[in-house]
């Protein structure tokens, strides 16, 4: 196939995505088949979320004691995978119905999101405008990219920036918040750029209000007290242990990387899209492959579905799935977004990357 080709053929798929009519018949499917489907367990999610976070700490604990190599790096690796499935509960946060799981918001940021430097009010609001319809894909989706139409080279910097996510926080809330609170200027600034999870560096935030106001400014005073003290111990004590637990959390940061890079096809360059466009452009990973389980973790392997039904729990999804399938055909638009794996759509991605254009 020639250049020119392959550059009709990708610009040819991206209109296509971009310009599709929503499928109405899936999208009354969606809305009706899982309705029983909605509520959260909290017999779910409270083992599943402590489990993963007893073993991750377990984990660190061996990482950092065990005086063998072998024994030190298997439990940095079962760190890692375990604390990655903790913290991606803070995706469920943004989307469980108020009144749901009552405390769990509270022992989720006590446990992981502020030991981590993940208060969720770092994600909070910001994932919810990722879900806009009027704003998905385009410059003011916090969440999104065009990388399938970027540089080849912006693919392994996406990735290789995860690994300074650890001390980017820590200087985020170690020194960038007690100085903020005396400096109107850069307060403004950290509030506006500095306080989302967010992959596209033009996103700004507004300044929180009312209850969502006063959950900030405890989680982010507890985050920076506690990094200031994580500092101020390791001073004293030795850095030994703050810099295995950060590279485990630079591990815990590039899985996440690797599981945002495959959520979605990043093929619209930032038109307005149908909900179907939307739907097409995110991506499922159904089983029967259980390694997605490992890098997306929590219902993350259906992104796409999880578009459709994003106030959906992460538990209902395999059966939301199934009825979908089986209502739809497997000839159907809903079809067109499932995939193989990783591999193979970081392999498209990077394909697209190559493309002249």
């Amino acid at each position: 196939m020639t250049t020119m080709d392959s550059i009709k053929r990708r610009e040819k798929t991206r209109a296509k995505i971009a310009a599709t009519p929503d499928d109405k018949a899936m999208l009354r499917a969606a809305a009706e088949l899982p309705r029983d489907l909605l509520v959260a367990k909290g017999a779910i999610y409270w083992p599943d979320f402590l489990a993963s976070t007893v073993i991750g700490y377990a984990g660190v604990a061996t990482a950092i004691l065990s005086q063998n190599t072998v024994v030190a790096l298997f439990g940095a690796v079962i760190a890692a995978l375990a604390l990655f499935r903790a913290a991606s509960f803070i995706h469920e946060l943004t989307h469980i119905r108020s009144g749901s799981l009552p405390g769990f918001r509270f022992v989720w940021n006590l446990l992981i999101g502020i030991p981590l430097l993940l208060p969720s009010f770092m994600y909070e609001e910001v994932h919810t405008h990722h879900h806009a319809k009027t704003r998905y894909g385009t410059v003011e989706d916090p969440e999104y990219l065009p990388l399938a139409l970027m540089k080849p080279w912006s693919l392994p910097l996406f990735i290789l920036a995860a690994l300074l996510a650890p001390i980017a926080l820590l200087f985020r809330f170690a020194v960038l918040t007690p100085l903020s609170l005396i400096i109107p200027r850069l307060r403004k600034y950290v509030v506006e750029a500095l306080s989302g999870l967010a992959i596209n560096a033009a996103y700004r935030r507004r300044a929180p209000e009312g209850a969502f106001r006063r959950m900030w400014h405890w989680q982010e005073g507890a985050a920076s007290v506690w990094a200031i003290g994580i500092l101020v111990a390791s001073a004293l004590y030795g850095w030994r242990p703050l810099l295995i637990g950060m590279a485990i959390f630079s591990g815990v940061a590039v899985v996440n990387q690797l599981r945002t890079l495959v959520a979605h096809l990043w093929e619209n360059d930032g038109d307005t899209m149908t909900v179907t466009g939307q739907f097409l452009d995110s991506v499922n990973v159904p089983p029967p492959g259980i390694v997605a389980e490992l890098w997306a973790p929590v219902g993350l392997r259906y992104h796409a579905l999880h578009h459709l039904l994003p106030s959906m729990p992460y538990h209902s999804y395999a059966e939301a799935h199934r009825r979908l399938v089986a209502a739809c055909g497997l000839d159907s638009t809903y079809m067109e977004a499932n995939h193989p794996g990783l591999f193979v759509l970081v392999a498209r991605i990077a394909r697209s990357t190559m493309v002249r254009r």
